[in-house]
């Protein structure tokens, strides 16, 4: 740069809030990406040398009691809870709580 060259400030076009109050919301353009659904039965807290000593067999008690339901997560997001099922076989939830629509869209962005 020449120091005869002249430096303009920069000048950026104003911008205007949304005050209506209500989110723009087009879910068409994302009803079709995919997303991870996982439950979670229960946690532990284990200090290294237990974690070490773990062998098939052994036990971890979980801080949730037997009975409690299990959270169910959208990407890590908790969005419901739900009880053990069996389906032809395999595994499934049964959903007892659901949060609503749209706090589920608040929560996931």
């Amino acid at each position: 740069m020449n120091p005869s060259d002249a430096a303009a400030p920069a000048t950026f076009d104003s911008l205007t809030a949304d005050t209506s109050g209500a989110p723009d919301l087009n879910l068409d353009v994302i009803l079709d990406v995919p997303v991870t659904l996982s439950l979670e039965v229960g946690r532990a807290k284990l200090a290294i040398r237990n974690l070490l000593q773990l062998n098939q067999g052994s036990v971890v008690e979980l801080e949730r009691g037997a009975g409690e339901p299990l959270d169910v997560f959208v990407n890590g997001t908790l969005i419901a809870q739900g009880e053990v099922v069996v389906v032809n076989d395999r595994f499934g939830v049964r959903l007892t709580d659901v949060v609503s629509p749209s706090e589920r869209i608040k929560r996931l962005r």
